[in-house]
């Protein structure tokens, strides 16, 4: 019989975390053909979260102690949120999850310029390889004749905010971590408040009261469910084990958008994608 030990619990949620974020996109898909989408489904979704959250993961104390991180949390955190939904929603789910899947290059130079991280020659092959990957994706050479797009840019933003979100993690590791979603959350629900505000959608979705409950339903279940579960499992697991199995996240996108969404891709574009999966892999397997 399997044991079902703290560590195997952890495996098994955090595959099934990746998996729900993997396919993330079907929901946002389908909330953008019943008309809401854009800012007013992250001020939803995530304003859902944050009031979820608040009970458990308000403490005064940190604030004072730890006001700039927890800050830079909240920029970063719920910056990256809102490019990466607002990519998916608008972008090719391919295309934009393995732009997003530049991560680890950030993460490295983050790591290197802001904790001091030293760049050993694995790691700098890591991040040669998803760079060109990315310029494979994009296009190749042609990409300094035509300029990437806005959700190229915006899938690209959303991987360099999460991590810089994640150095911020790690650099007040005293804080609980579900302060630090929480905070996430009220920086995505802030962001797209004023978004709202500065006339970007400024009208509310014309959606019927079905929908927006299935939308409050999906941040409560799905969402808070890919969340608590993706942050609980790493905390379990070494830092390399944990990552190798995230990369599920960008293998059930791939697989659900070609055989669901009828997406394609360039022999150019399979070799993009396979450089950025190699380092992702790389990166990790060497953590562990």
């Amino acid at each position: 019989m399997f044991p079902l030990s703290k560590t195997n619990l952890a495996v098994v949620i955090l595959f099934a975390a990746s998996i729900l974020w993997g396919l993330t996109w079907i929901p946002l898909k389908f909330f953008q053909s019943v008309g809401i989408e854009g800012v007013w489904l992250l001020l939803v979704t995530q304003g859902l979260l944050a009031s979820a959250f608040l009970r458990v993961s308000f403490k005064p104390q940190y604030f004072v102690s730890h006001w700039k991180p927890l800050l830079a949390i909240t920029f970063f955190g719920g910056g990256a949120i809102l490019f990466f939904t607002l990519a998916l929603m608008y972008g090719e789910i391919i295309r934009v999850m393995v732009l997003f899947y530049l991560l680890p290059v950030w993460g490295v130079l983050g790591g290197r310029l802001f904790l001091g991280e030293r760049i050993d020659l694995i790691r700098g092959v890591c991040v040669a390889a998803a760079v060109s990957g990315a310029l494979l994706i994009l296009g190749g050479f042609e990409i300094f004749n035509t300029p990437p797009t806005w959700l190229d840019v915006i899938a690209l933003l959303s991987g360099l905010f999460f991590a810089a979100n994640n150095i911020m993690f790690r650099a007040v590791e005293t804080v609980p971590v579900n302060t630090k979603l929480w905070l996430m959350f009220i920086g995505c629900t802030s962001m797209a408040a004023m978004l709202i505000a500065f006339g970007v959608q400024h009208e509310p979705p014309q959606a019927s009261q079905f929908h927006w409950l299935m939308l409050a339903g999906y941040a409560l279940t799905w969402l808070l469910l890919a969340n608590l579960g993706s942050q609980w499992a790493v905390t379990q697991l070494e830092a390399g084990r944990s990552s190798i199995i995230i990369i599920m996240e960008l293998v059930a996108a791939v697989i659900s958008a070609l055989l669901i969404a009828g997406e394609s891709l360039s022999p150019m574009e399979w070799v993009g994608c396979a450089l950025v999966v190699v380092a992702a892999l790389l990166e990790a397997t060497r953590a562990s």
